[in-house]
């Protein structure tokens, strides 16, 4: 490697980790495998600790608590059994994670997860189409455009706690505790702005 290119790929380095540096651990994660899902690096294998989150690694490690390799060596089949969901809704959400992390599918629509689900070779959905409505009551699928359904960020922690319940369930309630936290912010706001009008009249 020339030092022109040497130069390039040292700035190249600063500027991601000066942005990554401003995120903390979890955003790092996701949003290293964000771009090895998009740049189809196959050979990278990202490690996520969610206990500690001690941030990515590359290569094996001894003892990760949740591993997630960007490619499709593991099967949908295996990747159901890893995190064993429970109801319909749990596997709404896991064949939603494998089709955006190792199909490169962000969006998709109540059919793939059906094709999806039988691929995998899963009791068939009673109701795929109230399945898919149920993980969205619950904020694990969201809209997107052209009537296309995809993963939330609350779905994305669930689904990489599984198979640990617990975990999973502190995922859910800790994004519900954050816009808890918020709620009472705007209602004193309300109540400050309501409180001033009659007064600026």
């Amino acid at each position: 490697m020339n030092d022109s290119n040497q130069q390039k790929e040292l700035g190249l380095f600063q500027k991601i980790a000066a942005g990554l540096a401003e995120c903390d651990k979890e955003t790092q994660v996701r949003i290293l495998q964000s771009v090895v899902t998009f740049l189809k690096l196959n050979e990278i294998r990202l490690q996520e600790n969610t206990s500690s989150m001690s941030g990515p690694s590359l290569g094996k490690s001894s003892a990760p608590v949740h591993s997630f390799q960007q490619t499709a060596e593991i099967s949908p089949k295996d990747f159901l059994a890893e995190k064993a969901p429970q109801t319909d809704i749990d596997r709404v959400a896991c064949i939603a994670y494998y089709l955006t992390h190792y199909r490169d599918m962000p969006y998709f629509a109540t059919l793939d997860i059906s094709k999806l689900n039988t691929e995998a070779a899963q009791q068939k959905f009673t109701n795929a189409a109230q399945a898919m409505k149920n993980a969205t009551n619950r904020g694990l699928i969201v809209p997107a455009s052209r009537g296309k359904k995809q993963l939330s960020a609350r779905g994305e922690r669930f689904v990489q706690a599984l198979p640990d319940r617990d975990a999973a369930r502190q995922a859910l309630l800790g994004m519900r505790s954050r816009k808890a936290k918020r709620s009472p912010l705007r209602t004193k706001r309300k109540a400050t702005a309501k409180n001033a009008g009659p007064e600026q009249q």
